[in-house]
């Protein structure tokens, strides 16, 4: 059995959606309009648009945090976030009990250090089990959400704006990061990636643009260009 466990892989992750338009109640005007897309293979999907565009939205609306005013979203997969801000998200004093408290089947003390093993060698973390949280950079906690994703056998990972408060050398890492895991070869994942970085777009498999509510459909980033 794999570490990341059986469900981690029984099914490819799927995304769609159809005629799917959302309001907040109330407002005259949609912040997402008659979208139509989907995203049926693993790969580092991006999505890029200016604030205020529908970009996080949209991610609500996979996540199931927010439901479409009308039409369909499916979603068939096993769904972890990654936000701007890692401090947000991290709980723990240390790396290993912040992974611990993700991990969702009971298993061996052995199994265990090995998952911990494992996902931390994934994210580019190899030793890092204790090491406490507070004298982590701001890559190495963002990739540590990442492991966090992992180890709760997660296989659809989505990313808001993730990198917008690290400095070049950590945005790098971070990218590359995602990106090895959507090429593993028995394990890839599908990465959902919002952006308002240009330079990020050309590590995309494909890249779609969200302006005032609509998306613009997948293209390769060689053929994308943003308006």
């Amino acid at each position: 059995m794999s570490l990341l466990g059986s469900s981690f892989h029984e099914r490819i992750a799927e995304i769609y959606f159809k005629d799917v338009f959302f309001s907040w109640p109330g407002a005259k005007k949609n912040v997402i309009s008659k979208c139509n897309c989907s995203i049926d293979k693993p790969g580092l999907w991006m999505i890029i648009g200016k604030n205020g565009s529908g970009k996080s939205t949209f991610l609500k609306l996979i996540n199931g945090i927010l439901k479409p005013t009308s039409g369909n979203v499916k979603c068939l997969g096993n769904i972890g976030m990654v936000f701007q801000n890692p401090d947000h998200q991290i709980l723990m004093p240390n790396c290993r009990s912040e992974l611990l408290i993700n991990i969702s089947q009971k298993m061996s003390e052995n199994d265990t250090n090995s998952k911990i093993d494992y996902v931390l060698n994934q994210v580019g973390l190899n030793g890092f089990e204790n090491r406490p949280i507070h004298t982590l950079s701001g890559g190495q906690k963002q990739r540590l959400t990442i492991a966090c994703a992992l180890i709760s056998d997660k296989n659809i990972i989505l990313l808001d704006e993730p990198t917008a408060l690290l400095d070049k050398t950590n945005q790098i890492k971070v990218i590359q990061t995602i990106k090895n895991l959507t090429k593993s070869k028995n394990k890839p994942v599908t990465a959902l990636w919002i952006t308002h970085r240009q330079e990020e777009l050309s590590y995309a498999d494909s890249i779609a643009e969200m302006k005032d509510g609509d998306l613009s459909g997948w293209k390769k980033s060689s053929k994308f260009k943003f308006k």
